[in-house]
C-alpha cells in the first residue's frame, strides 16, 4: 500500500515503504493536511507514470488498484488522464465525498467525472458520501470489492489477457533460412506480451499438406519458456494446405482456449493455399477468434483478406521479402492494443 496526495501530487510512501501494518498505520497518522486543488487528472498520470513500478515494490501478479477520494469535485479533467491509467491495466476506485456548493456549480470542469474514470459505470467502481462523518460506511464494501480479483476489469490490458495461437507456414518455398527468420518474428512479437498461465498465453502450430501442434496453450507458463520453444521448432517442408491449417488449429488451440481469453490467430505465409480458406476463416470469425493473416513474397493479397478479421486493412499484411517481417512487429502490436482499448467498458 502506498499513498499519493492530490493538490501537488507526490509519493508519502510507496508500496515497499512499509512493511507491517503497525508501521503503515503510524505512517498514515502522521500525514498533515497541505490544502491547494483538487488536481485529480494530475494525481492519476502521477500514478500512472511513477508509482506502479518494480523499483517501488509493484509486484506484476497483483492488480494495480487506486482509491481516490475528492471532496466536492476536481479542479482538472480526469478522463484522458483516467484513460491512460486503465489502459495500463490500473483499476480506479473513486470515492467522492459531498458535493460542489451551488454557488460552485458553474466552476465545475468536467460533470460526471467520475464515470469517465472507471473502469466500468455499473457502480462496482464508485461510492458516494453525503458527508465525511459517513466515510466508514464505505470501508468493508470497498475492502470486498477490492479483493475481488475477477471483477478487477481495468487489470485485463492488451498485453496480458489473451491466448494467441501462430500459425505457421513450414512449406518448401519458405526454406531453412527464411524459416529462422519467420521464428525470429515469433519470438518478437511474444516478447511484447506478459506470459503467464494467468496472464497471456502462446501456442503453435505449423503446417504444410499436414498440421502439427508444436506447444498448447497450456504446455509453458512462463516467457523464458515459451521463447526457447520457438527456437526448437523444426522446419517441416511440403505443401501449403492453409484452409486445413486454420481448422486444424481452431480445433486443437483455440478449443483449449480460457473463456475469459482474447483469442488471436496470427498466420503467417508465404504463398497461395491449395485448399479453400473461406469457410475456415469464416468458422474461425464465428468462433471470436481474432485473426491477423501476415504473407510474404508470393502469398495472395485477396487470400490474406479473406483470412483476416474485418477490417481486412488492420489484420492483414504483405512483405515482400522474409528479413522485412520485423518492421511490421510495432504496427501489430498497436493493432492488437486499439482493438482492445476501443472495446466498450460498461
Amino acid at each position: 500500500m502506498g499513498v499519493i496526495m492530490i493538490d501537488n501530487p507526490a509519493t508519502h510512501f510507496n508500496l515497499k515503504t512499509h512493511m507491517n501494518s503497525r508501521d503503515l498505520k503510524t505512517a498514515i497518522e502522521k500525514i498533515t493536511q497541505r490544502g491547494g486543488l483538487s488536481n485529480v487528472g494530475r494525481a492519476i498520470s502521477f500514478v500512472t507514470k511513477n508509482f506502479f513500478s518494480k523499483a517501488n515494490g509493484n509486484r506484476s501478479s497483483a492488480p494495480n488498484v487506486v482509491v481516490v477520494m475528492v471532496d466536492g469535485w476536481p479542479t482538472d479533467k480526469v478522463e484522458e488522464a483516467s484513460r491512460l491509467a486503465r489502459e495500463s491495466g490500473i483499476n480506479i476506485f473513486f470515492i467522492t465525498i459531498e458535493g460542489a456548493a451551488e454557488n460552485e456549480k458553474q466552476y465545475v470542469v468536467e460533470p460526471n467525472f467520475a464515470n469517465k474514470a472507471v473502469c466500468r459505470t455499473n457502480g462496482f467502481y464508485s461510492f458516494h458520501v453525503q458527508s465525511w462523518f459517513g466515510l466508514h460506511k464505505t470501508l468493508q464494501p470497498l475492502v470486498k470489492r477490492v479483493c475481488d480479483t475477477d471483477r478487477l476489469a481495468c487489470s485485463k490490458t492488451c498485453l496480458n489477457s489473451a491466448d494467441i495461437g501462430f500459425v505457421i507456414d513450414g512449406s518448401s518455398s519458405v526454406g531453412t533460412g527464411n524459416f529462422r527468420t519467420v521464428l525470429q518474428f515469433v519470438t518478437n512479437l511474444t516478447k511484447e506480451f506478459e506470459i503467464s498461465d494467468t496472464d497471456t498465453r502462446v501456442g503453435a502450430v505449423q503446417y504444410t499438406y499436414e498440421q502439427r501442434l508444436e506447444f498448447g496453450f497450456d504446455q509453458y507458463s512462463s516467457k523464458p519458456d515459451i521463447l526457447n520453444a520457438i527456437k526448437r521448432v523444426g522446419y517441416w517442408s511440403g505443401g501449403t494446405s492453409t484452409g486445413a491449417a486454420i481448422n486444424f488449429a481452431l480445433e486443437q488451440l483455440f478449443k483449449k482456449s480460457k473463456p475469459n481469453k482474447r483469442k488471436l490467430m496470427i498466420l503467417i505465409t508465404d504463398g497461395r493455399s491449395y485448399d479453400d480458406v473461406r469457410i475456415p476463416a469464416m468458422a474461425a470469425h464465428l468462433k471470436g477468434v481474432i485473426t491477423y493473416a501476415i504473407g510474404v513474397a508470393w502469398a495472395a493479397q485477396e487470400e490474406l483478406e479473406v483470412i483476416a478479421t474485418h477490417p481486412a486493412r488492420d489484420h492483414s499484411f504483405f512483405v515482400d521479402e522474409f528479413d522485412n517481417l520485423y518492421q511490421y512487429v510495432p504496427r501489430i502490436i498497436q493493432n492488437i492494443c486499439t482493438e482492445f482499448n476501443s472495446q466498450p467498458r460498461n
